[in-house]
């Protein structure tokens, strides 16, 4: 009995050490890292970061956090697409894009979602002095926020000190942004 025992003690650590050395082998960690932050749509992605001047990369962590790549989603306040574009916001931002909005339907689609979404941050960004942290709160709290937390001296305009962003959901949204960021650099630029 004692026999028996030992050796499946045996066969479970042997099994262990192979499953171990086929994980590291195969790199099971980035394949299924690579299944929660995903890179869909990226020939759009690329297209419009390359064109702004946005890390592609930081693009995808926004996307993932605003529609988790759900091109059909559409808010509780009424955001529309992957970028979780507002229609108003959209349509002024495509405007200045000589794009004609005919419908808000247009969001619905991928690559003009992110053709908008992408020229849009890149505005804030050149609105906050290429602060990225300042234009994701933006994105998320409106430029009037923004511009009344730096001017109360809440939030200074470097983002030095995001971490006071006063609404709970836009202090938790640009740190997840920043989370999955910092999680796509390290899948996608090895």
């Amino acid at each position: 009995m004692k026999k028996k025992k030992k050796s499946k003690i045996i066969i479970l650590i042997v099994i262990i050490i192979i499953g171990f050395f086929l994980f590291q082998i195969f790199n099971v960690q980035d394949i299924i890292l690579k299944k929660i932050y995903p890179t869909t749509y990226s020939e759009y992605v690329y297209k419009y970061s390359e064109e702004n001047g946005v890390d592609p990369l930081l693009t995808f962590a926004i996307i993932k956090a605003e529609s988790n790549f759900d091109n059909n989603t559409v808010s509780h306040k009424g955001a529309i697409g992957l970028m979780q574009l507002m229609p108003t916001t959209a349509e002024e931002i495509a405007q200045k894009m000589g794009m004609p909005v005919e419908s808000e339907d247009i969001l619905y689609n991928p690559e003009k979602n992110i053709q908008i979404g992408v020229s849009y941050y890149k505005n804030l960004l050149t609105k906050y002095k290429y602060s990225y942290l300042v234009a994701l709160a933006a994105y998320n709290a409106g430029i009037g926020n923004v511009d009344k937390w730096i001017s109360d001296g809440i939030i200074k305009q470097d983002g030095s000190n995001i971490e006071n962003i006063p609404f709970k959901e836009t202090n938790n949204y640009v740190r997840k942004i920043v989370r999955d960021y910092r999680i796509y650099i390290n899948l996608y630029e090895k």
